[in-house]
């Protein structure tokens, strides 16, 4: 069974059962610090390091979903000097010379492009595939369905595919996509239609959140994206011009004596910007006939752990706990208490009379703040560099 993909007059036809395909690269942005989920989050023990929901972290529940649509020879990853050490420890099976420490922190477009510029000398038919590190997927199966399909439209041409989830409420944490109208497929099929994108926005307001779950044709930006390695190298030299060159000076010293001190030297010489600033946002501007932007409507169980209210949430949905809340202690005990996310390691719990507050303890920090208020938790760990505590971040 095939569904056909029409772009600018082509059709492709798009197979819809799983395998792996032999130019598909999976790159996983590991760098970042989560700060939200101080204090067990730390420079050195980001969040994506952490076991927030099982028994795997984040990182290793990555890798393992993506393991069956590419060999581990094949997928790299970029982080940075903090976390590579405990990265290489935790993704053994992976190429160690394929997980890449920057030198400096220059967000996503750089990231991504110098994976896209590494990619395009080592295969010209790559397919790139951009995945965050810290996502709970819970259909596996439904997800490898729907990036198979995105390859497909990627490797198709220069095609732009980036995955759009499904609002279920007026979420102000998520970037939005705006779809124009079916490329594919019947207007009500929910079987991921490719959808032109007419625009991104950032997070909105609750109102206008509202407005664009009424709308119907809005998708969350799940800050997954495939593209041919040249589409996005071509891209970068069109939107970022003093960038795109470093990055290929960089990738063409890869795998010499020169690599260390050319990365070290040129990449805090790019751009510090993300890759929906950098090329999403002025290509999508060129209108949906020009931009070649696809949204892939996506329905896999996907949720963005980006607080302790937003775990909570999650782990709560789960497990269907009565009272809502959910205690990880030697023991505990509840009266007149429901909505709590607490985790406190060799001690017991005692609840009586709170609701809606988030308790975590480390050896050396406690946090407790209400699950309203748990998004500003990062502000904490602003507060604790800018008293330079740095036995706490």
């Amino acid at each position: 069974m095939v569904k056909l993909f029409r772009a600018h007059g082509a059709s492709v036809r798009l197979a819809t059962t799983v395998k792996a395909d032999p130019h598909f690269y999976p790159v996983i942005l590991a760098g970042g610090r989560g700060t939200r989920f101080w204090p067990l989050s730390r420079k050195r023990r980001a969040k994506q390091l952490l076991a927030l929901d099982g028994k795997q972290t984040m990182l290793q529940q990555t890798v393992a979903r993506l393991i069956p649509m590419a060999a581990p020879r094949r997928f790299w990853m970029i982080t940075n000097g903090d976390l590579r050490p405990a990265i290489l420890r935790q993704v053994a099976k992976l190429p160690p010379k394929q997980i890449i420490a920057e030198p400096a922190g220059r967000n996503t477009a750089p990231a991504i492009g110098l994976a896209a510029f590494l990619l395009l000398r080592q295969d010209p038919d790559a397919v790139l595939g951009l995945f965050p590190s810290d996502h709970v997927i819970a259909e596996p199966a439904r997800y490898h369905a729907t990036i198979s399909r995105g390859i497909e439209i990627a490797a198709a041409g220069e095609n732009i595919v980036v995955l759009g989830i499904r609002p279920t409420r007026p979420e102000t944490g998520y970037g939005y996509i705006e779809a124009g109208g079916l490329e594919s497929g019947a207007p009500d099929s929910k079987a991921a239609s490719a959808l032109p994108v007419r625009r991104f926005t950032e997070k909105p307001d609750l109102a206008r959140a509202r407005q664009f779950v009424e709308a119907g044709n809005y998708f969350w930006n799940s800050g997954m994206f495939l593209w041919r390695a040249d589409t996005l190298a071509n891209a970068l030299r069109e939107h970022l011009p003093k960038t795109a060159p470093l990055l290929e000076q960089i990738a063409a010293a890869y795998g010499t004596r020169k690599f260390a001190d050319t990365f070290r030297k040129l990449y805090p010489k790019c751009e510090n910007i993300s890759i929906d600033y950098a090329v999403l946002e002025p290509r999508s501007a060129k209108g949906e006939a020009q931009s070649r932007i696809f949204c892939l409507p996506a329905d896999f169980g996907w949720n963005d752990l980006g607080s302790w209210s937003a775990l909570h949430e999650h782990r709560v949905g789960m497990s269907k706990a009565a009272d809502g809340s959910m205690i990880s202690a030697s023991g505990s005990f509840s009266l007149n208490a429901k909505n709590n996310y607490v985790r406190v390691v060799g001690k017991f719990v005692a609840l009586v009379g709170v609701s809606n507050l988030v308790i975590v303890e480390t050896e050396d920090a406690l946090l407790v703040t209400t699950l309203d208020q748990s998004q500003d938790v990062g502000k904490v760990v602003k507060h604790l560099d800018e008293k330079k505590l740095k036995k706490l971040v």
